[in-house]
């Protein structure tokens, strides 16, 4: 009994020593793989690198993302020896305000940059820096003032994910060369992370907490730190990835370019580093992140650049390009080039995308229903258009960042062709006269923005949707303006609506249609002939047709005013993270106003992209019927697609043609097509996402419509009729 018992001892403890081992050599081989992954080798299997190269670095810098592709240029060797040689012997930097009171664009932050990109050419055999003892010695010495000076931000993040997420990289692949008393420092800067938080931020925690068990060696917590990330790659949650295959934080709130991004970008990177090891993420994790870039962040970029309705508040110069690259470097790395599923996305999202100019291959029509965001895609050019509701946050201002963005979603509608429309035009921009928002026209400041509260009282937000073109509305209602929006987007045109316009201000109403960067000159059509406005053009008639940068305008009815205008601004009163420079730049701009006190106002007008001068001269508006544009319904009839539109509010009966009449009991977007058979397809979806069946009677038939439940309310439904 005796024996029996030591051998099962025996066998306790060898199993014990054999996990400890694997232990011990997993830290190892994740260890090796920061070194693999972040110590440049000259490899650039897809170009990104090259195209990287090709963009020249921003000197201003706050966005995590942005600073880690940064981090991706290759070495530039005269702005190492400019580190090297003005480095002073307090072990700081001149060039660097370690006083900064920012809670954007924090600049000590920089000190720690500086220190990870000198790590990383002392690991790197690509220059004669390689080991080198004068780069060791600048290490140490700024290491040490980090310690001893103990830099704190006002704001949280630094202290807690930012600065610890740079140094930690540091402390891991300069930990040979660390000496006892700086590994304990090294902990000690670790130790400001903590597990915590939701979305993003707790992966981001949970990444800090895991390098600093990396320097202990403490295999437990690794894992535990890797099983929290990891517990992120999920969908249908409160935050984080949405059942649309958006991505949600801060509450209810779209943040595709904010926290999204860095969860993609951050979920590559760990699927490498913990590859080759039994913390590697398994096939449904990773499918679940190939997912997201295939159905959700593809949708949203557009010629190498990201929507600017999918920035959030991060409105930095360059934004759109910064981001979509480091979204295709993350898409590129994703799963360690060892899933054929994550491969197969990476290279449709790359073909789209670079070289750029690219071939757009990905069309359709897309509604992300939990998120109150469209996205239209034809071969040619993209559309997107962001709202709010009682349901969704729309956007957010905070630590400085969009300090101009009040109206960003009152239906923003942004028209894409070579992508550059919008680029860095922030500063210039009359942030009253968004593309596609109706607002009130004033030279007082912007509001402030409440963070984390949805501003639109409307509940009738959504779309309607077959997957190649939709309906989009939007019930406005905030700050003492109402309107009833819509967006009727096809293979050629948008169609944009407005009805039951009305305010409680003394202040004029304008909707605006378009406000680019000027490309060619702005026309306006008269007596037969296109003819230039110069600087500004006031005009009302039954029928008037402009036209910009390959794209065509038509407004019925409406008072009309274009323009062009040189315009100064400054990037800091967008971001204050910027330092207070002028800017300046040509801006075209389309709007019409709606008078002081509207009570009903209207509005109708057309979109043509893509489209030469000659078309949109002879574009034949008798295609398109409008058959009512009011508060109770807009609803519209193309005889080219054979479909009808309508939004109804109200229950309400309409005549479409004299094979196509409606009754309609329930309120909703309804998208009803005459299919080649003879019958009728219906498509509906619930804007309110409050019910559960649709009925209507259509040529006098009566019809049900069992509507998706859950986390799918708001989804389009489709039906024979």
């Amino acid at each position: 009994m005796r024996i029996l018992r030591n051998l099962i001892i025996i066998s306790v403890l060898l199993v014990s020593v054999t996990v400890q081992a694997s232990g011990v050599d997993e830290l190892v081989r994740i260890k090796q793989n920061y070194a693999r992954m972040l110590v440049p080798s000259g490899k650039d299997p897809f170009g990104l690198l090259s195209i990287l190269s090709s963009i020249q670095p921003e000197t201003e810098i706050s966005d995590q993302v942005v600073v880690e592709l940064h981090q991706r240029y290759p070495f530039d060797l005269k702005k190492i020896e400019t580190y090297l040689s003005s480095f002073t012997e307090a072990g700081t930097w001149p060039d660097i305000n370690y006083d900064d009171k920012k809670r954007s664009g924090w600049e000590p932050k920089i000190h720690a940059e500086r220190i990870l990109e000198l790590v990383k050419l002392y690991n790197s055999d690509q220059t004669s820096y390689y080991h080198s003892s004068e780069v060791e010695a600048i290490i140490h010495k700024a290491l040490n003032y980090w310690f001893t000076a103990k830099p704190v931000c006002l704001n949280w993040w630094y202290n807690q994910i930012g600065v610890p997420k740079t140094l930690g990289t540091v402390f891991i692949l300069f930990e040979k060369q660390l000496t006892p008393v700086e590994k304990q420092n090294a902990i000690t800067v670790m130790e400001n992370a903590k597990f915590g938080m939701t979305g993003q931020n707790k992966v981001w925690l949970a990444g800090n907490v895991m390098m600093r068990a990396l320097l202990q060696n403490d295999y437990e917590l690794v894992k535990m730190a890797r099983d929290t990330i990891a517990s992120e790659i999920v969908k249908g949650g409160a935050e984080g990835i949405k059942d649309d295959w958006c991505f949600h934080q801060h509450g209810a709130q779209q943040q595709f370019g904010n926290y999204g991004l860095s969860f993609v970008s951050g979920m590559s990177f760990f699927s490498g580093l913990f590859s080759g090891t039994s913390l590697a993420f398994d096939d449904k994790q990773l499918s679940i992140l190939s997912t997201l870039i295939d159905k959700g962040y593809r949708w949203v970029i557009w010629k190498g650049m990201m929507d600017v309705n999918a920035l959030g508040r991060q409105l930095f110069h360059h934004a759109p390009v910064h981001k979509a690259l480091s979204l295709a470097f993350a898409a590129s790395e994703l799963g360690g080039g060892e899933s054929d599923e994550c491969v197969a996305v990476a290279t449709a999202l790359l073909r789209d995308n670079y070289p750029v100019p690219a071939v757009n291959v990905l069309t359709g029509h897309k509604h992300f229903w939990q998120s109150d965001y469209t996205i239209h895609r034809r071969p040619s050019w993209m559309a997107s258009i962001k709202m709010a509701s009682d349901r969704i946050i729309g956007t957010e201002m905070m630590n400085g960042d969009n300090m101009k963005g009040y109206y960003m979603a009152d239906g923003a509608t942004y028209i894409y062709k070579d992508s550059k429309e919008y680029l860095d035009i922030f500063p210039l921009w009359d942030w009253r006269k968004l593309p596609g928002v109706t607002a009130f026209e004033d030279n007082a400041p912007m509001p402030l923005i409440k963070s984390y509260q949805p501003r639109n009282k409307g509940t009738f937000v959504g779309a309607v949707s077959d997957e190649k073109q939709g309906m989009t509305v939007m019930e406005l209602d905030r700050a003492g303006l109402k309107a009833h929006k819509a967006w009727v987007c096809t293979d050629d045109f948008i169609l944009c609506l407005g009805a039951g316009i009305q305010s409680d201000s003394n202040l004029v109403v304008t909707t605006s249609i378009e406000q680019c960067h000027k490309n060619g000159e702005l026309l306006y059509w008269e007596n037969a002939r296109w003819n230039v406005v110069n600087t500004k053009r006031s005009a009302k008639g039954k029928e008037q047709r402009y036209f910009h940068n390959n794209t065509g305008y038509i407004v019925w009815g409406n008072e009309v005013v274009a323009e062009t205008a040189e315009r100064t601004g400054s990037w800091y009163d967008v971001m204050q993270m910027y330092h207070p420079e002028e800017t300046h730049g040509e801006v075209t701009a389309i709007y019409l106003t709606h008078g002081v006190a509207p009570k009903q106002g209207t509005y109708q007008y057309l979109i043509l992209p893509a489209m030469d001068k000659e078309n949109v001269a002879t574009f034949n508006l008798s295609d398109i019927r409008i058959l009512r544009n009011d508060a109770t319904v807009q609803a519209v009839y193309s005889e080219g697609n054979t479909t009808c539109w309508v939004a109804a509010y109200q229950p309400v009966q309409l005549t479409v043609s004299t094979d196509l009449i409606l009754n309609i009991q329930t309120p909703g977007i309804y998208m009803i097509r005459k299919s080649e058979s003879g019958r009728y397809i219906i498509n509906y979806a619930d804007p309110t996402q409050q019910r559960s069946v649709a009925e209507l009677e259509l040529n006098h038939k009566k019809v049900r419509i069992s509507l998706p439940e859950g986390k799918e309310k708001g989804k389009t439904t489709s039906i024979v009729g």
